[in-house]
């Protein structure tokens, strides 16, 4: 298995910021603007005074292993790892990142290394999008182009409404609510996108919005309970609205003196969580005249989320050998393998006819 997230620089400084945004924003998923136009801005602009800025606000969220978004995946893959192996599905999981390392190339190269000869690609990214899942398509693809011998790949496009994430997603708030108390609203912040993509096909806006009504039908919540907004707005152009912060202004305006604020599209805690929304977001709300700010942590190695992960990827992985020797499934994959052998056996005696007959080997 190859979880793959969005990447994160190597180090909280200005260079190592400089690789991973020139790695991000040339990425024609990503920026949908004509390369001739983008690309001068890129590297004329934006790369020589956006990765010192940048860096700072790493700074402030780094944690004594690295970026947070590269810790919590490397627990995400450890947990999901031994929560199969308990099942009696001893997979081989390993992580990636669209930019930034450990590579999807990397690791596809470690996988076949190991000898996987099937690869199921789970990007952790709930909600799909083109910016987003597509794009780690066409990395593998890339990959593939190169490979003389290719796995065979199976890939999760996306699981907004799946039952074991929406539960897990509300065990996080409820656990939240127990520990600090519950808001008069909940803000469900998802990262956004330029609005043209709706219109161009993208279900990435009603499946954010099917998210939140799920969540809010598994927490009891009425619609005036719930408010959703879209994060991380880039350049000058219209994208999915409401927006967070201002729509946050706006609750305090109008005398909400506390929320609660979660961001389900991202399933570990990252810059955009913890820097744009628990520092500059919460800094916005109580500077309107809110009262309390209630940051819900990410759903990162919670129990629940790894539970619903390896379900999901249990049923991607059907038709697949993943079973324990000793187990019920082992036993039935070990038949499955049997037969095999006796196939391969007659392909090999195929091979020699071949070989007789002057093919190469």
């Amino acid at each position: 298995m190859l979880l793959v997230n969005l990447g994160t620089p190597d180090a909280a400084t200005a260079p190592a910021l400089r690789r991973y945004l020139a790695e991000f924003l040339s990425d024609p998923r990503v920026v949908e603007i004509p390369r001739a136009v983008w690309l001068p801005i890129l590297h004329g602009v934006i790369l020589r005074t956006r990765p010192a800025k940048s860096a700072a606000k790493y700074a402030s969220v780094w944690m004594p292993e690295g970026s947070p978004l590269a810790v919590w995946t490397r627990r995400q893959e450890a947990a999901l790892a031994q929560r199969l192996q308990r099942a009696g599905h001893p997979v081989l999981v390993r992580h990636a990142m669209r930019y930034g390392n450990p590579s999807i190339p990397s690791v596809l190269d470690g996988l076949r290394a190991d000898g996987a000869t099937r690869i199921l690609v789970l990007p952790l990214y709930p909600q799909y999008a083109a910016a987003t899942t597509a794009s780690i398509g066409d990395k593998v693809a890339q990959w593939t182009a190169t490979a003389r011998r290719v796995p065979e790949l199976r890939f999760v496009g996306e699981y907004h409404d799946d039952p074991g994430y929406i539960q897990a997603l509300a065990e996080r708030v409820r656990a939240h609510w127990q520990a600090h108390g519950r808001g008069e609203k909940l803000v469900l912040s998802f990262h956004g996108v330029p609005e043209r993509s709706l219109h161009l096909g993208d279900p990435y806006h009603c499946q954010c919005h099917k998210t939140a009504r799920l969540m809010s039908e598994s927490l009891g919540l009425g619609a005036d309970d719930v408010v959703v907004t879209f994060q991380s707005r880039f350049g000058k152009a219209k994208w999915l609205q409401p927006y967070t912060e201002p729509t946050l202004c706006e609750l305090a305006a109008k005398g909400v003196k506390s929320v609660d604020v979660m961001c389900p599209g991202f399933v570990a805690d990252c810059l955009e969580t913890l820097e744009e929304i628990a520092q500059e977001a919460r800094d916005a709300y109580l500077g309107a005249g809110g009262q309390t700010f209630s940051y819900v942590a990410c759903l990162n190695d919670a129990p629940g989320w790894i539970d619903a992960l390896a379900a999901l990827a249990l049923r991607h992985l059907q038709g697949w050998p993943t079973g324990a020797p000793d187990t019920p499934a082992g036993q039935a994959q070990a038949t499955q393998a049997t037969q095999a052998t006796s196939e391969a056996a007659e392909g090999d005696t195929q091979r020699q006819r071949a070989l007789a007959l002057g093919a190469k080997d």
